[in-house]
């Protein structure tokens, strides 16, 4: 997919022209099937690259790429009907069309996405669709950026996949596709185990004893949250698997894309301590997707806990978007 326009994310779906191979399913999500010709292509590793344009909307926005399993042989698809994992995550810089740079690049090593690519049992039932989500609002460059005026499209998306036999091919049978996007908060019924606590317990179970497993998980903090770094506790079976804080060392490698003034970035360079003092990602930058080695399991009932005891969430305001898949051997 080459430069496909999104548009406003709260307007109803426009009717505008798009490419042959892509369907929109709304303005800030589309979506291409991956042909058995271009699936032979792939060799034992990949990488995704996303590229961002600025059109007519000047604040950050949040992204990603997904993979949807869709019945073989439909021409499309309702996502929600569907199972899909989300791949990668990212965040769009303030940008104005008028400024240079007018893109900013993303990438993602995704190796661990062949053995899905390749397994000939699940492509025997599913066509593999490669989604690209970009939510984007014009409303505010409407009124501050020039040639803005009337316009809702909102940024130009390009999805691109790279391949090689650099490296031997990770080796994986089972996919277990357990949340995508979901809301995790404390305050929202469902978006947590208990209401005014912020943890969130998956239950799953594996088909069949496995040699080797990993979770794949990506989540990010935005709203009331976003502005405080916090624990992030994994558990896998009641033992702590991964404990993490988001957040990068700087953000200032991707100044260079937030072309729009904004209160982020301000208008000089932060110290690494500033940066560190508030921000859980960069306007620029990609969000981080986090494998959980688990290594050998039995069949049956298990259970994922993610526990961030200090979150607030001041006046319900905030969410961590959670997805999460599991691939065993």
């Amino acid at each position: 997919m080459e430069n496909i326009a999104f548009f406003d994310g709260y307007a109803a779906t426009v009717d505008e022209p798009i490419p042959d191979g892509v369907i929109r399913h709304d303005n800030s999500l589309v979506a291409t099937r991956l042909t058995d010709e271009l699936l032979a292509k792939v060799q034992t590793t990949l990488k995704i690259r996303v590229v961002v344009g600025a059109l007519y909307d000047n604040y950050d926005r949040l992204g990603s790429v997904n993979l949807a399993l869709a019945p073989r042989g439909a021409q499309t698809y309702v996502p929600g009907e569907v199972d899909r994992i989300e791949v990668a995550r990212f965040v769009t810089p303030f940008m104005n069309m008028n400024k240079q740079p007018t893109t900013v690049p993303y990438e993602w090593e995704v190796s661990n996405l062949v053995p899905i690519m390749k397994d000939p049992d699940l492509l025997a039932e599913h066509d593999l669709w490669f989604e690209l989500s970009i939510f984007g609002v014009p409303h505010a460059a409407n009124d501050e950026v020039a040639g803005c005026v009337g316009r809702n499209d909102t940024q130009l998306g390009s999805l691109l996949l790279y391949t090689d036999s650099t490296r031997e091919a990770q080796d994986f049978s089972v996919l277990l596709p357990l949340a995508i996007g979901e809301e995790f908060n404390n305050y929202a019924v469902g978006a947590s185990d208990k209401v005014g606590t912020t943890r969130k317990t998956v239950s799953f179970e594996l088909p069949a004893d496995t040699q080797n497993a990993q979770l794949v998980l990506i989540t990010s903090n935005h709203g009331g949250e976003e502005y405080v770094r916090r624990e992030h506790y994994v558990y896998v079976d009641g033992e702590l698997a991964l404990q993490y804080k988001p957040g990068r060392a700087s953000c200032e490698p991707f100044r260079k894309y937030n072309t729009q003034s904004n209160g982020i970035y301000g208008p000089s360079p932060r110290s690494d301590e500033e940066w560190q003092s508030f921000s859980n990602w960069c306007p620029g930058d990609v969000i981080d997707t986090r494998i959980v080695p688990w290594g050998a399991a039995s069949a049956g009932a298990h259970e994922l806990v993610i526990d961030v005891p200090d979150a607030t969430f001041v006046g319900g305001q905030g969410n961590f978007p959670f997805s999460l898949y599991v691939q065993a051997r």
